[in-house]
């Protein structure tokens, strides 16, 4: 389904981005793995890939900051030739009431959130429409929808994120690249394994479908988006949440 088509995927060291990235290759892309210097996990990423059989990389750096990102795609243009498919997934959390809320936890959390995805989107997109072709996709989350209590710099760089991915996709639709948002609910992952008991039991009353989601279930929409399977689609939000915001 994908191979021999490229894809870069930010903060895929583990976690939901390691999922993708995974799930990516075992439908024969070959995989960038992006994380932040201090990262442990992206190299042995890197090698499980390898393992199914397609060529991966590790590049590191913040995507805060532009010459990192710029730096990100010349490797990979450099060692694959092109990039099909870009996943803004690197993020970060910084909760608290709004009341009690540092404006130093507020920033972090915009400046890699949403300012790392348009440095990133800025970056990839002149490749891209030099190939006339790619796939941009932006891990958002519900809350960007509903918002959370304790999680107003979140929600919002989130939110953003999405009506980043929106205005991507009008701005880019006529060279052939297309944009779309992921957003997941309740995934049990690293960032919401420091949830309380109590958040935890209060998300799963509100899903639906009765039980929390895999980093599996979001890699999965996302191979899809990424894929010529959804060559129609674009501008989009899909919720990956078991129901939890209809």
């Amino acid at each position: 389904m994908l191979k021999g088509k490229t894809a870069v995927i930010t903060g895929s060291g583990r976690g939901i981005g390691k999922a993708i990235a995974m799930k990516l290759a075992s439908f024969g892309a070959n995989i960038v793995i992006n994380d932040i210097p201090s990262s442990d996990y992206a190299d042995a990423t890197c090698e499980e890939i390898k393992a199914l059989g397609v060529e991966c990389i590790v590049v590191k750096g913040d995507v805060r900051n532009s010459e990192d990102v710029a730096a990100l795609i010349k490797t990979a243009l450099d060692t694959f030739g092109k990039i099909d498919i870009f996943v803004n997934n690197a993020g970060i959390t910084r909760d608290g009431l709004m009341l009690r809320m540092s404006e130093e936890d507020w920033d972090l959390v915009l400046d890699i959130n949403l300012k790392g995805a348009f440095n990133c989107i800025k970056a990839v997109a002149r490749p891209m429409m030099k190939q006339r072709g790619g796939s941009i996709i932006n891990i958002a989350s519900v809350v960007g929808v509903m918002g959370n209590a304790g999680q107003a710099n979140y929600s919002a760089s989130k939110a953003g994120l999405i009506g980043l991915t929106k205005t991507t996709a009008k701005e880019f639709a006529s060279r052939g690249i297309r944009c779309n948002a992921v957003a997941p609910g309740f995934i049990a992952s690293d960032m919401t394994d420091k949830l309380s008991d109590d958040v935890k039991k209060e998300y799963f009353s509100a899903i639906p479908l009765g039980e929390f989601g895999t980093t599996e279930d979001v890699a999965n929409v996302v191979a899809f988006l990424a894929s010529d399977m959804s060559g129609y689609v674009t501008g989009q939000v899909v919720n990956v949440d078991g129901g939890l915001l209809m």
